[in-house]
């Protein structure tokens, strides 16, 4: 079975394919911190609960936008695995996509990869929304290439900005307001958190569509798309296995590379 690794800034996740079929995905939160030793103790708790072993995997593959993680992650493979991972950015490890930006050195692994899971699944050209520690727009044109993309302050980010630095606001959880006119303090912030992200993907849909010049399919992933995708006709699909299922995809393209 092949091992995927998801590990970003607030979340990591792991999954097991067999062939195409996934058999099981964990989560947990992101610590660079933790050992090897660790994390292959919860994993294989967690395996063991689906009748798996550490000895059906034979193959792995990560992906991370914490370099920090990337050590304990690669022995993690290699000492309770048996199997040294491919990781995506590193020297030889084919996307299958082109990267038609200045400083394609620069683009997060995880962009990368939801753009190869998104066009698999759906074709292109795309905008990907991937409701993260930050919020990405990335482009992906009808040949699967990503040709550039959109940064903003995630979602939790900014609800965290206005706690911190206003001494009456306090901390709330994201959600959808019953109204856009706020008649108390929490309701206001959620409007202004929740329908002003919406107003900040559609202006920027709007914007990429009109300056990509052609018409779009928009596909979201994340935790909090779906919350956000009631919010919005412009959101046409959401996928959370996309990052997975890229990462599954690059590992068949380079095993038979």
């Amino acid at each position: 079975m092949l091992l995927t690794v998801d590990s970003g800034n607030t979340n990591i996740v792991f999954a097991l394919y067999e062939g195409e079929e996934q058999r099981g995905v964990w989560r947990s939160s992101s610590d660079a911190k933790r050992t090897a030793d660790e994390y292959a103790v919860w994993l294989s708790q967690l395996m063991s609960l689906r009748g798996l072993t550490a000895s059906d995997v034979d193959a792995a593959i990560i992906a991370t936008v914490v370099p920090e993680a990337l050590f304990s992650l690669r022995s993690l493979c290699r000492s309770y695995f048996d199997c040294d991972p491919l990781v995506v950015g590193e020297s030889g490890v084919e996307l299958g996509v082109g990267v038609l930006v200045d400083s394609p050195s620069e683009v997060g692994t995880d962009r990368l990869v939801n753009a190869v899971g998104a066009h698999e699944r759906f074709g292109g050209p795309l905008i990907v929304i991937d409701f993260g520690t930050a919020t990405t727009f990335d482009v992906v044109d009808g040949e699967g290439s990503y040709v550039g993309g959109v940064i903003a302050p995630g979602i939790n980010l900014s609800l965290d900005a206005l706690h911190a630095a206003a001494a009456q606001l306090p901390r709330v959880a994201v959600r959808r307001p019953p109204s856009v006119i706020g008649k108390r303090t929490v309701p206001a912030m959620l409007s202004g958190v929740y329908w002003g992200y919406i107003g900040l993907i559609e202006g920027l849909v709007a914007r990429i569509v009109e300056e990509f010049g052609t018409d779009m399919k928009v596909i979201a992933t994340g935790g909090l798309a779906p919350l956000f995708a009631e919010g919005t006709p412009v959101i046409r699909e959401v996928d959370s296995e996309m990052t997975l299922r890229g990462l599954a995809s690059i590992w068949r393209r380079n095993r038979t590379a």
